[in-house]
């Protein structure tokens, strides 16, 4: 090989990934144990030192994740990963690495419900406040900062009504600033939307979704950018600052331009606990690999989709920012140009009711809750995933009571037109 970096399609194949050294497997084996021998004495005291790389515990590192990891950071263009127990998780992990309690962070808008509720309620156990601004605009960002704010996070596809983010332009006031850029890659994955070129710090995912691809496997991911200088910044002491847990380091100065990893794994993980199983990471990186050709066919089957249900008597409106009559439009030829995702929302002439009996009617899309499946998915946002939330919450998250959330899988489309034709009947 030369020294050209290789595409994306043969990252997504071999990035982090060779034959087994022992055996010749050349599938990435299933590492299920908890523990790893060490050679002797010295080498477990470098391992826990941090002057040495390698295995202690399955919950801290683990081979097969280990691949997992590398292959999201070349796919994302990061400096490393660490790979957790869910998108959750990933959040979570990331916030504990930033925030102090009386901290706070900026959020956009338009997330998931998930990711609304867990800023708005559990992050205050820990004495996190969220600020919430509007994604449609990035100045309302910039006038929620004070001198508490350690960053701003935002999707770069929100989930469920396929808004797409600006990035750059919440970058510009990130770095004016110098607070990181947390965004979720999940509905875009990199194959879509790489938000490191437009500005991001740190990337998280929910590996659950399209990255895995199959509905059959929890799992998160934190990429980090490298790009943020952590380095005697007392805004953020977890990686500023001596660490007593391994003899006074400073993690910035340590690790340089992956600290923001590091301390995800040895703090995160070690301290609070949710790794991901390898078993798992094996079910998502086999997943990855056939990830852009899944990627390019869901954006396609979706397109058809919504344009056919723009035009059906019993919807209101499509919100999917593949249609150029969408007000995301060109913000999605500008980030996303391969295609638009493949979840979107409608809304439903007959409100709330229709809603609950278009889910109810439907016989190949499957009524749960999640999105990314090789099978087309459907949801009624109020009443599920974004039922803790007020009225008004709802609507502001493109989740009001008409509102019905696809997530277009690979089947023909034809099939899908035909069984979203007889349930809206």
């Amino acid at each position: 090989m030369t020294d050209r970096l290789p595409g994306f399609n043969t990252l997504a194949i071999h990035a982090g990934a060779a034959p087994d050294k022992t055996t010749g497997a050349r599938a990435t084996p299933i590492y299920q144990t908890a523990s790893f021998v060490f050679d002797d004495v010295d080498h477990a005291a470098s391992l826990f030192g941090l002057q040495a790389f390698g295995n202690i515990y399955s919950r801290i590192t683990n081979p097969t994740n280990a691949v997992l990891e590398e292959r999201i950071a070349a796919l994302e263009g990061g400096t490393a990963a660490v790979a957790v127990a869910s998108g959750h998780a990933a959040e979570f992990l990331t916030m504990n690495a930033l925030m102090q309690p009386g901290d706070e962070f900026i959020a956009a808008n338009k997330l998931y419900g998930g990711s609304i509720n867990q800023f708005n309620h559990a992050y205050k156990n820990f004495g996190w406040n969220v600020v919430w601004a509007d994604t449609d605009d990035p100045s309302s960002f910039e006038r929620a900062i004070t001198p508490r704010t350690r960053a701003i996070f935002c999707e770069s596809i929100a989930n469920p009504g396929g808004v797409v983010t600006d990035i750059a332009a919440l970058s510009d006031i990130a770095k004016r600033h110098n607070i990181p850029l947390v965004v979720d890659n999940t509905m875009a994955t990199p194959y879509l939307i790489r938000p490191f070129e437009h500005g991001a710090d740190i990337v998280v995912h929910s590996a659950t979704k399209f990255l895995g691809g199959h509905g059959n496997s929890i799992g998160g991911l934190v990429v980090d950018g490298g790009t943020f200088n952590w380095a005697g910044d007392d805004r953020y002491p977890t990686l500023s600052k001596p660490r007593p847990e391994y003899a006074e380091m400073v993690l910035a100065e340590n690790f340089g331009n992956f600290a923001f990893a590091i301390a995800i794994r040895v703090l995160g993980l070690r301290d609070l606990g949710p790794a991901l199983a390898p078993f798992n990471a094996f079910l998502i990186l086999n997943g990855i690999e056939t990830l852009p050709l899944r990627m390019q066919r869901h954006c396609d089957n979706a397109l058809a989709i919504a344009n056919h249900l723009a035009h059906h008597p019993a919807v209101a409106w499509v919100s999917y920012p593949g249609l150029e009559t969408d007000r995301y439009h060109g913000l999605a030829r500008r980030y996303s140009p391969l295609g638009s995702g493949a979840v979107f929302t409608i809304g439903l002439k007959g409100g709330y009711e229709a809603g609950v009996k278009l889910v109810s009617n439907l016989q190949l899309f499957s009524h749960l809750a999640n999105i990314g499946d090789t099978r087309s998915l459907v949801i009624h946002p109020a009443s599920t995933t974004h039922r803790q939330l007020t009225d008004p919450q709802k609507i502001t998250a493109g989740a009001g009571p008409e509102v019905v959330r696809l997530s277009i899988g690979l089947e023909d489309p034809a099939d899908l037109i035909e069984d979203l034709d007889a349930a809206l009947a």
